[in-house]
């Protein structure tokens, strides 16, 4: 094995610890890794990347369903737009997507180029989303109350988005609901990574009809993934994850302008 295919799975690891710490993000690392270092095609690697974010948010929720702190009635009206809309996007938008999209002078943006480009644009949105996010505080419990023409907008929109990139799309979904379905900050985390499981598995169903799977390769990355989740709770005991948001958040904002200069220059 090559020494970047380890950086690659040590990048799988680093992406579980990460959501394990900071109770979210991780996941927009996942296709860099991919796509960079472990040289899969961006489309594949969208693919790879919701199952990865789906299966470790997953395990992610276990722990907010035995604190009770997920919202059901939220996570269902939320999600049912929601993974409609990210399984049309992987089974019929993302096929449809022409390989050479358009042309600038001697620069060709190709479907590749095209996904990565919006990738990092997307980066930079959850970067910034991180470095400005106020401090948590112990909100008191408030009725729930629903905006349900909204909410299933803004649940289709976040289908989209993850259906294009692959990233699990917490730094939309988590500010909606606490904006409009009133949810305290730390319940509307806790709904969101169930939120994201679901959509995120429900599109890869749409990529398993159109490309061709590595399931041994995918199992193992996400396997070291899960993994890194439980060193991240672990890690949580001595080290305080909320310290270490803005921090990441600054990574992923250098990581979305390395992308763009990358694929542009």
């Amino acid at each position: 094995m090559e020494i970047i295919q380890i950086i690659g799975y040590l990048g799988a690891l680093l992406i579980g610890v990460v959501l394990g710490l900071i109770g979210g993000g991780g996941s927009i690392l996942t296709v860099p890794v991919l796509v960079y270092l472990l040289s899969i095609n961006p489309v594949t690697a969208t693919a790879y990347s919701l199952f990865v974010v789906g299966t470790t948010s997953l395990f992610g929720s276990i722990k907010n369903f035995q604190k009770k702190q997920v919202d059901i009635r939220t996570a269902i009206v939320f999600s049912i737009p929601a993974f409609i809309a990210v399984y049309l996007t992987r089974k019929f938008l993302v096929p449809a997507i022409p390989e050479n999209i358009f042309t600038i002078a001697d620069f060709t943006v190709t479907k590749n180029i095209g996904i990565m480009l919006f990738f990092a644009f997307i980066m930079i949105l959850a970067s910034v989303s991180m470095i400005l996010e106020p401090s948590e505080k112990d909100a008191k419990p408030r009725k729930v109350r629903f905006n349900y023409l909204l909410i299933t907008l803004e649940g289709a929109i976040v289908g989209v988005l993850t259906g294009i990139v692959g990233a699990g799309g917490g730094f939309l979904i988590i500010p909606a609901l606490v904006l409009m379905a009133k949810l305290p900050m730390k319940r509307a985390v806790a709904t969101s990574l169930v939120i994201i499981a679901v959509k995120s598995l429900i599109g890869f169903i749409g990529d398993v009809q159109n490309l061709e799977i590595d399931w041994v390769f995918l199992l193992i990355f996400t396997a070291i993934s899960v993994a890194g989740i439980f060193l991240g709770i672990w890690l949580n005991r001595f080290i305080d994850g909320k310290k270490l948001k803005k921090g990441f958040g600054w990574f992923v904002l250098l990581m979305g302008v390395y992308i763009i200069w990358k694929e542009i220059f």
